[in-house]
């Protein structure tokens, strides 16, 4: 039985939009072009507006970047300072050490054996200490500081000015302007009389 045959287009292919046709069917995949009609031009005070906006937005964009500058470097003092108050505590607890190798060198006699020894730890440690940045204060013949010094007594000395160091009982240590242990001193005062002990 013989079929009417309809032929939309060659054999094989699918059939040919007409051109209101294939502008619907790209509308509705999505793929119409950029707008047609031009942007409207902004009005003056809709560019300062913009202008402001920007302006604001790039000034929040440098107070932002300050505090962070601000924040960094106050992160960076903090660890540089607790590497410090870390490092003092460990000095700090060396420098009684040293004050035991000074009583041991004044007892001992002077050609003992032991006291080559003890002369020889008490140069390396305070070697090792000094190394690290740590400053011994043994203020004889200086100004009393009271910042630096602590006075155990007053009392008149001839060969010294008022409120000069004329003996030292303890030597003091610093670490990096960080005061370790002040020094233990007399300090010379003006006037007759005795020594006069401080309280």
């Amino acid at each position: 039985m013989k079929g009417r045959k309809h032929h939309d287009g060659p054999e094989g292919s699918s059939p040919v939009a007409s051109p209101p046709e294939a502008a619907a069917t790209q509308e509705a995949r999505g793929l119409t072009g950029v707008d047609a009609a031009p942007v409207p031009a902004l009005s003056r005070e809709e560019i300062e507006a913009l202008r402001r906006e920007r302006d604001e937005l790039r000034e929040q964009m440098l107070r932002k970047r300050a505090d962070f500058e601000n924040y960094r470097k106050r992160v960076e003092r903090d660890r540089e300072q607790a590497g410090t108050d870390a490092a003092a505590a460990i000095l700090k607890g060396l420098v009684p050490t040293l004050d035991n190798l000074d009583r041991a060198l004044q007892s001992a006699a002077r050609e003992d054996a032991l006291r080559e020894g003890v002369e020889l730890t008490r140069r390396e440690l305070l070697g090792f200490l000094e190394s690290q940045g740590v400053e011994v204060d043994d203020p004889v013949g200086q100004p009393f500081d009271p910042e630096r010094h602590q006075a155990l007594s007053h009392e008149p000395a001839a060969d010294f000015a008022d409120d000069t160091v004329v003996q030292v009982f303890q030597k003091g240590y610093s670490y990096k302007g960080r005061l370790l242990r002040p020094a233990l001193v007399k300090v010379a005062k003006g006037g007759p009389g005795g020594p006069e002990a401080v309280h």
